[in-house]
């Protein structure tokens, strides 16, 4: 069975610069793990890496959608599992890349491709969700799928929105839906996680934000809105982008809407934080002003040779 390398961690902490270092030891081919950057056109909210890195490496699943196409994690597992067979195939080493700590449990250890769709459905609850709070439908899907609200934030729309559609849909709990058919990914993951002090994480947040702002971030949304993508999509209600609509709509100031989008990606941070620090199989690794990524690239490349001769 072969070894997979992944580096995971929270927004912001430089795991797409780590990964530029390490393709300099080793043949890889990036398989992103970004909920987000699937989609073209969401470029600079985004923040996915720089035509420089995706010229120079090859990457898979950035930039293979519309911003108005369906996705989820489930198919994620199934079309990355795929794509790192390829990769194997070819006598590259396959490094998954990403934030997104869902897809990155679907890809490991598998998650049931839920696809159960129904737009009145969807439609209807979309519906409620402004004319009664997401509150409410939260509490809902409380009652009826307690374990997997579990793993919900109480304000994750679209997950609370899929669980309801999903029950009404079916008349099961999607949680027992997810749990039915898991099948562990046939390669051994070597993962890695990117971490450091919450004084240090922040600040290169808040800085990732203003340099984002300055590369033209508010026109790449302006230009979202004028092709007649909604706010209301999956792929733009995020971090960032809901922001920027709101500023757009002039319902607040332009202060006001840098300081959101900085406070609503810490959270964002924390809560992806969290999420990993759950897995027992990732080593992490404190980054600090002084990290030298290339001396932990080398380390990563080491380790993995390694297990490849154990």
């Amino acid at each position: 069975m072969k070894a997979v390398i992944l580096i995971v961690g929270p927004t912001g902490i430089g795991k797409t610069y780590l990964s530029s270092k390490i393709a300099e030891n080793l043949d890889i081919e990036i398989v992103s793990a970004d909920s987000r950057q699937i989609y073209r056109r969401l470029d600079i909210g985004t923040a996915k890496p720089g035509r420089d890195i995706l010229e120079a490496i090859p990457h898979h699943l950035i930039n293979f959608l519309r911003p108005d196409e369906y996705f989820s994690a489930g198919m994620f597992s199934q079309i990355g599992r795929r794509i790192i067979d390829q990769i194997q195939e070819r006598g590259n080493v396959a490094l998954v890349v990403g934030g997104s700590g869902l897809y990155v449990r679907a890809l490991v250890d598998g998650l049931h491709n839920l696809d159960i769709r129904d737009e009145k459905i969807r439609h209807s609850l979309r519906k409620r969700i402004i004319n009664e709070g997401i509150d409410k439908l939260y509490q809902e899907l409380q009652r009826i799928d307690p374990k997997l609200t579990e793993k919900i934030d109480p304000n994750d729309k679209q997950r609370i929105l899929r669980g309801l559609e999903v029950y009404l849909k079916t008349g099961k709990k999607m949680s027992h839906l997810q749990e039915a058919e898991t099948k562990k990914a046939d390669f051994i993951p070597v993962m890695y996680g990117l971490n450091a002090e919450r004084e240090y994480l922040y600040k290169r947040i808040n800085q990732r934000v203003d340099n984002m702002l300055d590369q033209g971030f508010l026109a790449e949304a302006a230009n979202l809105r004028v092709s007649g993508f909604s706010k209301d999509l999956n792929s733009l209600n995020t971090v960032g982008y809901k922001e920027v609509f709101e500023y757009i709509d002039d319902n607040m100031s332009y202060d006001e809407m840098i300081e959101l989008i900085k406070r609503n990606s810490r959270r964002y941070a924390k809560r992806q934080l969290t999420w990993f620090r759950k897995d027992e199989r990732i080593k992490w690794i404190n980054i600090t002003e002084n990290t030298d990524y290339s001396k932990v690239a080398l380390e990563i490349v080491d380790e993995y040779k390694e297990n490849l001769t154990s």
